[in-house]
């Protein structure tokens, strides 16, 4: 053994080498933080199951941009919660629709922002499902022109990028379309390509009031036995025109964003829900992890796995980490 000419300890001993050598490398402008928009006026509500994370109503929302700015996070995706529900949905592409009030309110005040919308009408829609009814089925074809005018309506209102989070077969194509008709053929789309039907969603749902009135959504979002599913569906959003692919939830499907990475060589995003930033907070709380430690380990496991793209609740304080020299 005294022998052995490669010693993979010696890589290890020294801060500044251990740098040089580091496989996977961590940067701010891999971060995007999704925000809550609420629609009335002087709206800066804490979420109880998202500890930390708050409502924002269009007028309040700069004050959360700020902060976002001030920490070096290049982009946000922005989730409304309309005032009104309807079995329609009609609020999500409302013109003076909370969401497109906020873009126009971001876009003024913070010109520098790249803007992501998500584009699904579970927050609005008064059944809590994605699309629209028919009876007490979900009609896809019928929901993609309603998607696609959404989508149109949030790029109008200043969105540099729509990202569809439906799981309606052949939405991509419908957006893609229809933002190519009108003008926006530069506007890329980030598709949630690869959305579990997950438990981890349970906080996210309480914060956006978009928990189904009935049912499930295991009819549209996929089956988490499956992978090579992710994979067919993953190619099938890149044939009709998606720019990103997304993997949701991360942390339970690193294997897959792994392996849709590789079959698609497409630029990847992975999300990591609610519902893995509420357990790793709950731990912290009660003492039984430290809370950065895991937040950057958990953050490089996933683009480690493939992605190129983090949309993360931790996004501002993992700037944070990484100008420390916490995670990089």
């Amino acid at each position: 053994m005294d022998n052995l000419r490669f010693r993979p300890r010696r890589l290890r001993r020294n801060p500044a080498i251990r740098g040089l050598v580091r496989e996977t490398r961590v940067s701010k402008s891999s971060l995007i933080y999704p925000l809550f928009v609420e629609e009335g006026t002087g709206i800066a509500a804490p979420i109880p199951s998202l500890d930390g994370q708050f409502r924002y109503s269009p007028d309040t929302l700069p004050r959360a941009l700020e902060q976002v700015c001030e920490a070096g996070v290049p982009a946000v995706m922005l989730f409304g919660i309309p005032a009104q529900k309807d079995p329609e949905g009609t609020s999500a592409w409302a013109e003076n629709g909370v969401v497109q009030q906020a873009l126009r309110e971001a876009r003024a005040r913070f010109p520098e922002l790249y803007l992501i919308t998500d584009v699904c009408l579970c927050e609005y829609t008064s059944h809590g499902h994605c699309g629209l009814l028919r009876g007490q089925e979900v009609d896809n074809d019928r929901t993609l022109e309603v998607l696609a005018r959404t989508a149109l309506s949030h790029v109008q209102a200043g969105a540099d990028m729509v990202a569809p989070s439906d799981m309606m077969d052949g939405r991509v194509l419908a957006i893609r379309e229809t933002l190519d008709r009108n003008g926006f053929s530069e506007t890329p789309i980030l598709s949630y390509a690869v959305k579990y039907a997950s438990a981890f969603y349970g906080p996210f749902r309480d914060a956006a009031g978009s928990a189904p009135g009935f049912g499930d959504r295991k009819g549209y979002q996929m089956d988490y036995h499956n992978s090579r599913e992710a994979v067919r569906e993953a190619l099938l959003d890149v044939e009709q025109g998606a720019d990103i692919l997304m993997v949701k939830p991360a942390l339970a499907y690193l294997d897959v964003l792994a392996e849709v990475a590789r079959a698609t060589g497409m630029p990847m995003a992975a999300y990591s829900v609610s519902g893995e930033y509420a357990m790793i907070k709950a731990a912290a709380k009660s003492g039984l992890i430290d809370e950065a430690s895991a937040v950057c380990e958990s953050a490089v496991s996933i683009f480690r796995a493939g992605a190129d793209i983090l949309i993360s609740y931790y996004a501002k304080e993992l700037a944070g980490w990484i100008d420390e020299g916490r995670i990089g």
